[in-house]
């Protein structure tokens, strides 16, 4: 048997590009807040994009057997999506990881799917 009888190497996966049209949305900027929630809400009300992504990552882990997944995972993947798609090298995404726990609890509580998919813990403030 020589190199050429053995098989090729399957193609590695190709996983679904989050932002459509390779181009990434920018984040717009909110003013700091009192709170975290009351930062989150202002975030999430002029970046409502950010939450359907998250959404879609979270579906297709779980629709591949996942029970269980980590909501920060899915804001890393998140991250490394925008900077690929980016077309802007000045770039400067901010995800604050103070909003990971909102978003989780956002999904569980409106994608019925998606109901207990992240682990939770209490809010402390």
């Amino acid at each position: 048997m020589n190199r050429y009888d053995t098989p090729a190497r399957p193609e590695p996966p190709v996983f679904p590009n989050l932002f459509e049209h390779g181009l990434a949305p920018e984040p717009v900027a909110v003013p700091s807040s009192d709170s975290i929630e009351s930062a989150f809400r202002a975030f999430h009300e002029v970046n409502p994009w950010v939450y359907t992504a998250l959404v879609r990552l979270a579906r297709d882990l779980h629709n591949r057997g996942r029970d269980r997944i980590g909501i920060g995972m899915l804001f890393e993947v998140l991250r490394w999506q925008h900077a690929i798609a980016s077309t802007d090298q000045a770039s400067d995404f901010k995800l604050n990881n103070n909003y990971r726990s909102r978003y989780a609890r956002m999904i569980m509580r409106t994608e019925p799917d998606l109901d207990g998919i992240f682990e939770l813990r209490r809010l402390t403030s």
